[in-house]
């Protein structure tokens, strides 16, 4: 006869069955000690509603080496050996890509096949090498520039509009490229790359800034016919009655840097007023006076010779007349008006009416100038000229 399972509630320190329907006590049970011993039934359980933990299934100690001191770590054997665990060395992973296997071409030393890696500070050689066939060879935009017709933007606005032949056919391509010995015609006018030539005016009073004047006046291509065989043009302005630094190249895109009013080339100015200023219209030319066509303002502005009627004026903007309109903001009218520096370039021992050409180092100077600098210390090629406000 089998024998018949006790009930729950009838064994000795089992506690009764929850009534249906009632509270229930969680499923784990109690928390055992590090001895094998069960503890109090205050166990620790996560917050109501949240998973319950899973048991851990108690592992106790070996008798043998319960207190004993833990085996170093080369020796004896290790607690891992016992749980299939392999070494990272010991072949691929049961768990790798089933693909096609990649083909590592890791660069050896004499494998022609396998590409070099770049690192940094190297130049890549990956980049294709010029084509000795194209030596020689010039966007036809830049010998336009070099031929004194223009910037290279222009050049290719007149390239379009085929304006221009090369050995006697239209081009109209931006980006076609010419030899030195192919001949090249704009407007009706054989062209050819001329050498950049740079000439620094001192520009004397009753002297046209222009290459061509139709009411035959003195210009200031007259004085300087003589300093070269190329074609120049004068970079900016200067009204008829104002002298001073003038610089004229066949340099399009230089003159055009310099010209353009994103780049701010500087200027300094010594006039000579009809009347006294005051130190607050000094203050007034600093802070900005109202014209015609905007606001203006001078950079730095101070008297000149210890006179309340010479002022001298540095200044990065290019507007027509702007100096004179300035003063007459103020209601002075100049007498005289000298340019002593532009761009860092001054007229130090050049006589009235004389040029002289630009010294390499100038050009370079004037090639790197950036947008709203130069022109204020010695080292940028002129002297610098300190403008205080002065007092009264």
């Amino acid at each position: 006869m089998s024998k018949r399972p006790v009930p729950r509630a009838s064994r000795p320190g089992s506690p009764a069955r929850p009534a249906k329907g009632g509270p229930r006590k969680p499923a784990r049970g109690p928390r055992r000690e590090a001895d094998g011993s069960t503890g109090q039934p205050g166990t620790k359980h996560r917050p109501e509603g949240g998973r319950p933990q899973r048991p851990q299934p108690f592992k106790p100690r070996p008798a043998d080496g319960a207190g004993g001191e833990r085996p170093a770590r080369g020796g004896g054997k290790s607690g891992f050996q016992g749980r299939g665990t392999r070494s990272r060395t010991d072949g691929p992973s049961s768990k790798a890509w089933h693909g096609a296997p990649k083909d590592d071409r890791r660069w050896k030393e004499g494998d022609p096949g396998a590409r070099k890696p770049f690192r940094k500070g190297e130049r890549s050689n990956r980049f294709s090498l010029p084509n000795p066939a194209n030596e020689g060879l010039v966007r036809l935009n830049k010998y336009l520039a070099h031929a004194g017709v223009g910037s290279r933007r222009e050049a290719d606005e007149l390239i379009a509009s085929g304006a221009v032949t090369v050995n006697g056919k239209v081009v109209t391509e931006l980006g076609t490229l010419v030899r030195p010995e192919d001949v090249v015609h704009f407007g009706g006018q054989k062209l050819r790359m001329e050498q950049k030539r740079y000439v620094l005016l001192n520009k004397p009073k009753d002297t046209i800034t222009t290459t061509d004047d139709p009411q035959e006046r003195h210009t200031v291509m007259s004085l300087v016919a003589k300093a070269c065989n190329e074609r120049l043009y004068p970079v900016g302005r200067l009204d008829r009655n104002t002298t001073g630094v003038l610089l004229l190249t066949n340099d399009g895109d230089l003159a055009k840097k310099l010209t353009h009013p994103s780049h701010g080339a500087p200027k300094l100015y010594h006039a000579t007023l009809d009347r006294n200023l005051s130190v607050e219209e000094l203050h007034r030319l600093v802070e900005g006076v109202m014209l015609e066509d905007g606001p203006a303002r001078a950079d730095e502005v101070s008297f000149v010779g210890g006179s309340k009627r010479e002022v001298g004026l540095l200044i990065h903007m290019g507007r027509n007349r702007i100096v004179r309109r300035m003063f007459s903001a103020l209601g002075a009218e100049v007498v005289k008006l000298d340019r002593v520096m532009f761009a860092g370039l001054t007229k130090k021992d050049l006589p009235r009416g004389r040029w002289r050409h630009l010294e390499e180092k100038e050009v370079v100077w004037l090639k790197q100038l950036k947008a709203g600098t130069g022109g204020t210390k010695a080292e940028r090629g002129g002297r610098r000229t300190r403008l205080s406000q002065g007092s009264e």
